[in-house]
């Protein structure tokens, strides 16, 4: 049975976290809050999920490309290597700053910078939708002539280096500083100061901003996240509220001419009364209390449970139908979901939780058809759907029974 070696980088990064946790702790450096790691990863998650659905669509484009429009017909050597990998940094210093310059771009790049906490974590708040948009401006390289192979080989390598600069223990590096994008010029770029908004866009060399006056030094003691704090951990809401907030904003303008100036403007364009209104819309309200240690077990146990699916879908990809694969991806995703859901204490919970049961049963009746099995099923299926009220009772005092008043639970 052919592995997927990728797998491994699950439980490295995890375990590279866990690391510096302790690392952080031992130094009395609080650098973790809970919700904040927890909707870190639940995005990481889904990005390393759905990334592994659609990378051989990336590779395809690439090669399409380069087999019938490369201008060069380049071949693997060391310097063509190095050109390559400056290439593929120049490129990403211009989608980067684009991506904090143009509302479109922003409304995906938007997720990364949401965390107010900064540890290896917030590497992971990436979205497959940043995928799709770098994949538009990497489109440059297979014209230019680098194969499809290189590409691919330069951006594993090239995706690394910045899971290492999202770190609050690491200080200034010297002589590095001047060459290389480090912790401390990456703290800049995730602070919501005035002073440091919009720079230091690099990726692997820090020369681009230097050069093109994006630079900025760590000077005094940052605030990370945005400059209006999302205060919400809603999987959804934090994927998908700066998109909705454009939409509002774009229909307010009249005329197609003004609607493209806003859809392309700049992200401080849209107006700041836009959130409050869809808030109150779609009740995203948090009350602003911490979750019980029981709750936050539970939210642990089922990203550990997700991490755990994710390993395997990505290390038996290969060996997996295409109906397998999308039961795993639902399965995955709704649990991230619900991971939000319960850390701001909803309760339609339990219908996601209804929802994932009957979705595992369907997984396990795919893998392993029998008469005994499914009429088990058939039997607590019509039960639970009869008893659906007693049990989502039941589910809610569980899940929430350290809630001393019912009515605090967001409806």
């Amino acid at each position: 049975m052919h592995f997927n070696y990728l797998a491994l980088a699950v439980p490295l990064f995890v375990g590279l976290i866990v690391l510096e946790f302790f690392v952080a702790k031992r130094r009395g450096k609080k650098i973790f809050n809970f919700t904040n790691s927890i909707a870190n990863i639940n995005v990481g998650i889904a990005e390393r999920l759905l990334d592994t659905l659609v990378t051989g669509l990336f590779f395809f484009v690439y090669d399409y490309l380069n087999r019938h429009y490369g201008i060069f017909n380049i071949r693997p050597s060391i310097v063509l290597w190095v050109a390559l990998f400056i290439c593929t940094d120049f490129t990403w210093y211009w989608y980067h700053r684009l991506a904090h310059e143009i509302n479109v771009f922003w409304a995906a790049h938007i997720v990364h910078h949401q965390s107010e906490d900064f540890n290896y974590t917030v590497s992971a708040r990436i979205t497959v939708f940043q995928a799709f948009i770098r994949t538009g401006f990497w489109c440059i390289l297979p014209i230019i002539g680098f194969p499809a192979e290189m590409i691919t080989g330069v951006l594993l390598v090239h995706g690394l280096y910045p899971f290492f600069i999202h770190t609050r223990l690491v200080g200034n590096l010297g002589i590095l500083e001047y060459i290389f994008v480090t912790p401390s010029h990456h703290r800049v770029h995730h602070a919501s100061n005035p002073e440091y908004l919009d720079k230091n866009y690099g990726d692997v060399l820090i020369i681009w901003d230097k050069l093109f006056g994006t630079f900025k030094k760590e000077e005094s003691e940052i605030v990370y996240g945005l400059t209006k704090p999302l205060k919400s951990n809603s999987f959804l809401w934090q994927h998908f509220h700066f998109l909705l907030e454009l939409v509002v904003a774009v229909k307010q303008e009249k005329g197609w001419k003004n609607k493209l100036k806003k859809l392309f403007g700049r992200p401080d364009s849209v107006s700041e009364d836009i959130r409050p209104e869809l808030e109150r819309k779609f009740r995203i309200v948090s009350n602003g209390e911490p979750a019980a240690s029981e709750l936050n077990r539970y939210v642990v146990f089922q990203v550990i449970t997700s991490l755990i699916l994710l390993f395997l879908f990505i290390a038996f990809e290969n060996h997996l139908s295409w109906q397998v694969q999308a039961l795993f991806t639902t399965i995955i995703l709704v649990t991230l979901v619900n991971c939000g859901a319960i850390l701001e204490q909803r309760r339609w919970i339990f219908y996601l939780e209804y929802s994932r049961m009957f979705l595992c049963v369907v997984a396990l009746l795919a893998y392993y058809p029998s008469a005994i099995l499914a009429t088990l099923i058939a039997v607590v299926v019509p039960f639970s759907i009869y008893f659906f009220n007693f049990l989502q009772r039941r589910y809610l005092y569980f899940v929430y029974y350290f809630r001393r008043r019912r009515q605090l639970l967001i409806q």
